[in-house]
């Protein structure tokens, strides 16, 4: 019969909160808090090496919860250590909000350390628990990459909704009036920061199409009709108080520059994702649509196909699921996606799937079909119906080493 010992970590910057217990639920020892680093660590081993000794235990399962990245380095010690390895220790990452839910079966407990401690200890004893942790090297700088992507790219994408709230006050209808495709590129970039709505409709017509040639390198084809276009909507747009033009143009030029800089920085990240992703045997560039970054970024959550029994259970993993809603005769029509997954692999399997939908010609076909079934949210559904077809590509890739290959419908 099996003697095994939980232990329970409740993780903080500066210390770790540890609850010990046994099969029973009974604290072996009163609950310690150990120093967050190397030395914190290496005294929490040996407690509970002395309690394996002790008190005969046979196995060990370790737990924390997923506390950003301070959970990383303590349960990557345990994973990695030689001294409990002849106990063969399960490490758990825990998603907060299943200890949170876990914690209201306990009436009335009080918040502290010590208490948060001893449910992630007994959740782990009560069991049904999430694939135990497995750290693979291979993977984890490719996901440091990745995950540093997708928060450059929702930074950037925040700076530019800032940008344009300000830029509504210098130029009121540029936004939606605007003649250039992209109010960020180079030449837009000069009108806005340069000039004045005033300023543009009292030029000289050939002074802005001069401007616009030289900014745009002559790369635009009716390069007239855009700098006509600019002189009509700038009488349109509101006149900003002569107070507030200087702070509105510095704030703008500041935003700007931070776009620029991030966007460089974010080219350079992608590159070394696709230097990082040619070291790692897959077969996802093979589906027409996917580059390296969007195949590094879901390899570098997957990690280990083995984890996940089928592809159900790793679209759980990724929260790409819908909930049944029902209650006697009562079953709603409406149901949500859970969310409660890994947001990082969401991201890059719904951003993989809007691009598959429009350069892959069976995800075109699916996308237009759940499109026309939809009543509302057309865009949103079919997109998110497109992300959990391609979980069960993916999954069925990663799991035989095979290529890619349209279904035959999707070639006719």
């Amino acid at each position: 019969m099996s003697h095994p010992l939980f232990v329970g970590i409740d993780i903080d910057t500066k210390k770790n909160t540890v609850c010990f217990l046994n099969s029973e639920g009974l604290k072996v020892i009163p609950s310690y808090a150990f120093s967050n680093n190397l030395s914190g660590a290496q005294s929490l081993l040996t407690y509970i090496l002395n309690l394996m000794k002790t008190y005969s235990f046979d196995s060990v399962s370790i737990g924390g919860e997923a506390t950003s990245v301070y959970s990383f380095h303590i349960l990557n010690f345990f994973f990695f250590s030689k001294e409990l390895s002849p106990f063969h220790p399960q490490i758990y990452r825990f998603n907060p909000r299943l200890i949170a839910g876990f914690k209201k079966a306990y009436p009335d407990l009080p918040k502290t350390d010590d208490i948060d401690a001893f449910v992630i200890a007994d959740r782990l004893r009560f069991g049904r628990l999430p694939a135990n942790i497995k750290f693979n090297l291979q993977y984890l700088p490719l996901q440091k990459l990745t995950r540093a992507r997708f928060h450059l790219v929702q930074t950037i994408s925040r700076e530019k909704n800032f940008f344009l709230t300000n830029l509504f006050l210098k130029f009121s209808n540029y936004i939606t009036d605007t003649p250039f495709s992209d109010i960020f590129g180079a030449t837009s970039s000069t009108v806005i920061t340069q000039l004045s709505p005033e300023e543009i409709a009292s030029m000289p017509i050939e002074n802005l199409l001069s401007l616009l040639i030289e900014k745009s390198r002559n790369r635009f084809q009716q390069p007239l009709l855009i700098a006509q276009e600019l002189k009509k909507i700038s009488k349109l747009a509101y006149p900003l108080p002569p107070q507030m033009k200087e702070a509105v143009d510095i704030v703008l030029l500041a935003l700007l520059q931070n776009i620029r800089t991030m966007e460089a920085q974010l080219k350079k990240i992608d590159q070394s994702i696709a230097k990082e992703i040619s070291g790692i045997q897959h077969t996802l560039l093979s589906i027409q649509g996917i580059g390296p970054v969007f195949a590094a970024g879901i390899i570098a959550e997957i990690g280990d196909i083995s984890c996940f029994k089928n592809q159900a259970a790793l679209a759980k993993y990724i929260g790409l699921v819908w909930n049944k809603h029902q209650s006697g005769d009562f079953e709603a029509e409406d149901t949500y996606m859970s969310k409660h997954g890994n947001k990082y692999l969401r991201y890059y399997f719904i951003q993989a799937a809007n691009t598959l939908h429009l350069h892959n010609s069976d995800f075109k076909k699916y996308y237009s079909r759940k499109y026309s079934e939809s009543t509302k949210h057309h865009h949103k559904r079919a997109l998110v119906l497109c992300a959990r077809k391609l979980v069960r590509v993916i999954y069925c890739l990663l799991r035989s080493k095979k290529r890619y290959e349209l279904p035959k419908t999707a070639n006719s």
